[in-house]
């Protein structure tokens, strides 16, 4: 029986690739999930694992050629196929000495040990790519399952990856720092101990053809040189037999820009200014981390996007506090969770949201979204960077669930341990300068939401109240807003709901 082997999902949008590689040749066998043939698309490189165990029959798309999705690239003949390639095996006994039994040997007892694939795991919604931050392990070292083997860093979360089988880390994939897809692999674990650790980086490195060998590289890769002016010599090849795959010629570009003098710097939007050599011996230069990337370009494009306008108020914090004094004995002994200041500013915030439902609302296109729930966002800084986990629903939430909710997703954030589903899908959002001293500041906002409020210290300071000068703690209200969708009315009408509420508490209980 014939097993077709097909191009599998090549990513939105994507609707072709070239074959860069083939691992086998026809008449090779093949185990099932063993990787065939590597295709490259625009974006990424893609392996295409073997759908079945047999003997590969017809490769029907030879290297170089370019597929669409779901054609046809090759054929394998169900069964061991042990009369069909024994080519392969004399081939490699040729090349031992006659005399040399214990590696003929070991070559037999490799082969019924599995090689498992250490994959990118999935990253959340809508991520598609991560980088490598830290190896826990090293080629050679042997592993235990389940047991840590190297972090990722995403836009948003830290993703730890486990050993999927107890053996030796034979190969490692993706160094520290490269970028690696959803699903892509990143390692290889042998369980047949740490003697195949050796031989295989061994064999790979004498396996890189010296430039002078007939070795037809990645068409892209061919066509990524000669838009860089770089010759062949110029480029490391990874590949099979050193082909020279897209990923090289980048990595080359980027060591030749990192390697570049100072003046390249001319072509920056924002050139560095020339840093005498005294002062410049005693910088440090750290590649920003894809989270604090992320949070840079989600701010800027914010910016650059939404019409953002800022509105200010005040509010007097005595009744909050005073409630909290009242009570918050009761509520930690009977809830397990202390009364903070931010389940107030949340129930005060469902409450103008109710009241004014655009600042809850988001641009979709030509379309305006109003969203019949409130997922609220709440910022909180870590020290990777600055984090919103969601308290969902919390419209329809208790002061203690809101605390007990908000305590938790500010240890995990903490940790690191923030799943996507938890920073995903707010509506609107609160952040608190305050617990770092801030008197006043304008929050940027964090799309595609059309508002944020901001927080900031609490001050005694001295107002008029019924015609006296009294002193009283307050604090300064920010509303950031999207002016495409919040006229100024609204934004006021918000933030002088907000006032009244955390003034008046009652009103929230009477929903006034």
């Amino acid at each position: 029986m014939s097993i077709e082997v097909r191009v599998p999902t090549l990513g939105e949008s994507v609707t072709e690739a070239t074959v860069a590689t083939w691992f086998k040749k026809p008449g090779d066998k093949v185990a099932a999930d063993e990787m065939l043939c590597e295709l490259e698309t625009d974006k990424v490189t893609v392996e295409v694992p073997a759908p079945a165990a047999g003997v590969l029959g017809d490769i029907v798309a030879a290297e170089g050629e370019t597929v669409g999705v779901d054609a046809l690239l090759a054929t394998i003949s169900e069964g061991d196929g042990a009369g069909d390639a024994p080519a392969p095996k004399a081939e490699a006994k040729a090349k031992a000495p006659a005399d040399d039994a214990p590696e003929a040997d070991a070559d037999q007892q490799d082969e019924p040990a599995e090689d498992i694939d250490v994959m990118v795991p999935a990253l959340g919604e809508s991520v598609t790519e991560a980088t490598v931050s830290s190896w826990f392990k090293k080629p050679g070292d042997k592993v235990a399952a389940d047991e840590m083997l190297c972090e990722l860093e995403t836009d948003k979360v830290s993703v730890e990856v486990p050993s999927p089988a107890a053996g030796v880390l034979s190969k490692v994939l993706a160094d520290e720092g490269e970028t690696v897809a959803a699903g892509g692999k990143l390692a290889v674990i042998s369980g047949s101990g740490g003697a195949v650790a050796k031989p295989k980086d061994a064999g790979d490195k004498p396996a890189a053809a010296p430039s002078g060998k007939d070795v037809e590289d990645a068409p892209s890769a061919k066509k990524a040189m000669a838009e860089a002016g770089l010759s062949r010599d110029q480029v490391e090849g990874t590949g099979r037999d050193g082909r020279i795959m897209k990923e090289d010629v980048q990595k080359a570009v980027a060591a030749a820009s990192t390697a570049a003098p100072q003046p390249k710097a001319e072509t920056s939007a924002a050139p560095r200014q020339a840093v005498p050599a005294e002062d410049e011996a005693r910088e440090e230069r750290v590649k920003m981390t894809r989270l604090r990337q992320t949070i840079a370009r989600r701010l800027k494009d914010a910016q650059n996007t939404a019409a953002m306008l800022t509105t200010y108020n005040e509010a007097d914090m005595s009744e909050v506090m005073t409630i909290r004094d009242l009570y918050k004995d009761q509520f930690l002994k009977k809830h397990g969770v202390k009364m903070g200041f931010m389940s107030f500013f949340v129930k005060a915030c469902v409450h103008a949201l109710h009241e004014v439902p655009e600042v809850n609302a988001e641009i979709d296109g030509t379309d305006v979204v109003y969203k019949n729930y409130v997922h609220m966002g709440v910022a909180v800084g870590t020290p990777s960077g600055l984090v919103v986990p969601v308290v969902r629903d919390a419209d329809s939430m208790s002061f203690h669930a809101i605390e007990q909710k908000i305590a938790e997703l500010g240890v995990k954030a903490r940790d690191g341990k923030l799943s996507m589903a938890e920073m995903q899908g707010g509506s609107f959002t609160i952040s608190n300068g305050g617990v770092y001293g801030s008197l006043m500041s304008s929050p940027i906002l964090n799309p595609p939401q059309s508002g944020i409020l901001g927080m900031h210290k609490i001050q005694e300071r001295p107002v008029v109240v019924n015609g006296e000068i009294v002193i009283r703690p307050m604090m300064y209200l920010a509303l950031s807003y999207d002016h495409r969708v919040v006229d100024g009315k609204g934004a006021v009408t918000f933030l002088v709901r907000v006032k009244e509420a955390l003034e008046d508490p009652r009103r929230l209980l009477m929903d006034l």
